[in-house]
């Protein structure tokens, strides 16, 4: 078959693929980048191609196995879906490739094609949304939940919903000719509402996950993209930068949808790899790399009230039960979002529906808004111009409502604008300026005011106190509920994956990269940053395992990755991230939780007791109360004998749980001192000598 036959066949095929649906989502993608300047942009997404012939082929047809010759074709015929109003693709060669984007390997590309998609903040764009409805008379309430349907008695129909306020508590009922449930993938838990007790809907929509990991923005050039079209199993991933970083995304995974974003360590580890396909030698993505992880769900719809055979769709469901007569909509994506409203409104309102317009409104701070806008922002104010690029392309036209509540820095340059944190453009002017548009909790700001959680979780963290703060004096917080509020902020934080992973079967917790830098160190006798065969030797023989000679080239094979005959610290925590290397971590951090209670132990009695716990926080700087001392020491005390055990200790080591921070304060400790000889004795009162029972020496592998 000829080139331009596979062409015009991929072509066919590709179209018959496309429905009518596909041709709107240009539409409304034109309107998104038009029309909310403020909100979008345009970002252009590298496919390299290091092969040209692929099996077995992408998207499961034989004839994709000709994508790297047909891309170029295939990209143009993308652009002309949009007729032509997004920026067009192009072909760039591997020496150009070396240029733009630098991190790609370049060792077996071909070459690469290159397309343009629209990028947008989605939170904002939520936000922005909500308060042009508001602008346009709409009645909107954040916090309010469903929890349950007011019941016609004559008619059995569903005539308003019964409400509660889940800030203030308070219950009250809302009235309505029509009822439109949009509960994205926990719709069928509101339509379930919409049946009187002991009555069942049919399912109508299913949850997908898409796991995300949020990496330095220097693994990508801050304009540009990488799509990954042919992954290990078979899904897409997006490798972009977003918001200062680059965000790595997979597309649907099918489960059940959950309130909290908590992302599963296999599909962190297996993004980090397929990333690494594409990334130069030169530059590793580490697990210690990963700044935040997160779910997102999407619904995956079908319409329970259709003729049996309807097929679960991507594209948006409209439906309406006949006997409740509520109406729901799921499905869809981000990018149709205008037309999913007016296609509902259109299906409930009918022929009194009129002549939609909203194709001509900017959303909430498109007015106003130029593309020099950050430049007035920095003459007038004196703000940094990365915090100004943020704001204006945050609030729009409406930035100069934020910047009037900007505080003095105290600083000859930024003058106005004091940072949330360090390293991110977010400013405390927006937490005060959140309040005012419907922030009600510190997660609010957190996540979506600012994306500090999604982007950073250790400098959400970080931020958390002092957004507390800022909120207490905005909103007239008590300390209870600012206690309460950073409570609940904490556990949702605690959602989010970061630096370090957090396993079921054994927790690697908040110092385990450490704890296995630690490791390294130890072994890595000479200081030379590398490991040789004979460290990893001697210290095999120091753990009462020796390796003959060829279980040790084994097993420096397995962790010398790139063979080039010496193990870098990167490849040793990687080794010991990997799921055969679980129980040997556990089996260290029961070791370091040992030379631990040895070196509290000052009297060489077996046990711990409360006088001990008191003195070991006195010598390492922090004076813990009498109260606080109890509480942990029950906590400790499972069998109630007023004595610590030594399995006491290494159980308690183990939860995760370390509210009174006495656990990271003995770890880090431990972790400065680089585990060299005893950590403690450089803190140890005069007199005291420390006679280890269950280790031989200072060093943790003694």
């Amino acid at each position: 078959m000829t080139f331009l036959a596979h062409t015009l066949l991929t072509l066919t095929l590709i179209s018959q693929c496309i429905p009518i649906q596909q041709f709107n989502c240009h539409q409304e993608r034109k309107y998104m980048m038009d029309k909310q300047a403020h909100l979008t942009n345009w970002v252009p997404i590298v496919c390299p191609f290091t092969e040209w012939n692929i099996w077995p082929p992408p998207f499961g047809h034989p004839i994709f196995s000709f994508f790297p010759v047909l891309a170029p074709a295939v990209f143009k015929f993308y652009d002309a879906l949009s007729q032509f109003t997004c920026p067009p693709s192009y072909i760039m060669t591997k020496k150009e490739a070396r240029t733009k984007f630098p991190q790609l390997s370049d060792q077996d590309i071909k070459y690469c094609a290159v397309f343009y998609e629209g990028q947008h903040n989605d939170a904002r764009t939520n936000i922005a949304i909500a308060l042009s409805a508001a602008e346009k008379g709409a009645h909107i309430a954040n916090y309010v939940e469903m929890t349950d349907g007011i019941f016609d008695e004559d008619s059995g129909k569903v005539i308003g919903v019964k409400a509660q306020d889940r800030i203030s508590g308070e219950t009250f009922e809302i009235y309505a000719k029509n009822i439109i449930f949009a509960g994205g993938p926990f719709t069928d838990k509101l339509r379930s509402k919409e049946e009187k007790e002991g009555g069942t809907v049919p399912p109508a929509v299913q949850g997908a996950s898409g796991s995300h990991i949020v990496l330095p923005g220097y693994f990508a050039p801050k304009d540009m993209g990488l799509l990954d079209y042919n992954t290990s199993d078979g899904r897409f991933l997006f490798f972009l930068p977003w918001q200062g970083s680059v965000i790595v995304g997979t597309t649907d995974k099918k489960c059940d949808a959950e309130t909290l974003p908590y992302p599963p360590e296999e599909e962190i580890q297996w993004m980090m790899k397929e990333v690494e396909k594409y990334l130069s030698n030169d530059l590793k993505v580490r697990r210690s790399d990963v700044l935040s992880a997160w779910r997102g769900w999407r619904p995956l719809a079908a319409d329970p009230h259709a003729p049996p055979g309807g097929q679960v769709s991507r594209d948006h469901v409209i439906s309406k039960n006949p006997s409740s007569g509520v109406t729901f909509i799921a499905g869809g994506k981000w990018t149709t979002w205008r037309e999913m409203a007016e296609d509902v409104l259109d299906k409930v309102l009918g022929d009194k529906a009129g002549t939609c317009n909203t194709l001509d409104i900017k959303l909430h701070g498109g007015d106003g808004y130029h593309k020099s806008l950050s430049t007035q922002l920095i003459q007038k104010y004196g703000v940094s111009e990365e915090v100004a690029n943020h704001l204006v392309k945050t609030y729009g036209g409406r930035v100069w409502e934020v910047v009037e509540k900007c505080k003095p820095t105290g600083k000859q340059w930024p003058r106005y604008g004091v940072q949330l944190v360090e390293g991110y453009p977010y400013i405390e002017a927006e937490i005060r300026f959140a309040c005012q548009e419907y922030a009600c909790t510190i997660e609010d700001v957190l996540s979506r005011r600012t994306r500090l959680a999604f982007l950073n979780s250790e400098a959400a963290q970080e931020a958390l106190p002092r957004v507390a703060d800022i909120m207490a004096e905005e909103l007239g917080w008590n300390k209870a509920t600012k206690k309460e509020q950073i409570k609940c902020a904490q556990k949702y934080l605690a959602a989010y994956g970061g630096r370090i992973p957090y396993e079921d079967g054994v927790a690697l917790r908040f110092l385990a990269h450490e704890d296995a830098m630690d490791m390294f160190r130890e072994i890595d006798r000479d200081g030379s940053g590398f490991i040789d065969p004979q460290e990893l030797k001697e210290i095999a023989t120091r753990l009462g395992n020796p390796l003959d000679d060829k279980q040790l080239k084994e097993l420096f094979r397995t962790i010398d990755t790139d063979k080039n005959g010496k193990i870098s610290a990167d490849e040793f925590v990687a080794w010991i991230n990997a799921e055969q290397s679980k129980n040997d971590v556990k089996r260290y951090l029961h070791a370091t939780a040992t030379v631990i209670f040895e070196e509290i132990d000052t009297d060489q009695s077996g046990f711990l007791d409360k006088a001990e716990l008191k003195a070991v926080t006195v010598r390492l700087g922090e004076d813990f109360t009498d109260k606080e001392i109890k509480k942990i020491f029950k906590e400790m005390d499972t069998d109630k004998d007023g004595k610590i055990s030594l399995q006491e200790f290494i159980a308690w080591m183990d939860k995760e749980n370390d509210k009174t921070g006495f656990r990271k304060l003995l770890a880090s400790n431990m972790q400065d001192n680089n585990m060299q000889g005893a950590w403690l004795d450089e803190k140890t009162p005069k007199g005291v000598t420390i006679k280890r029972k269950y280790t031989n020496s200072g060093s943790f592998l003694g």
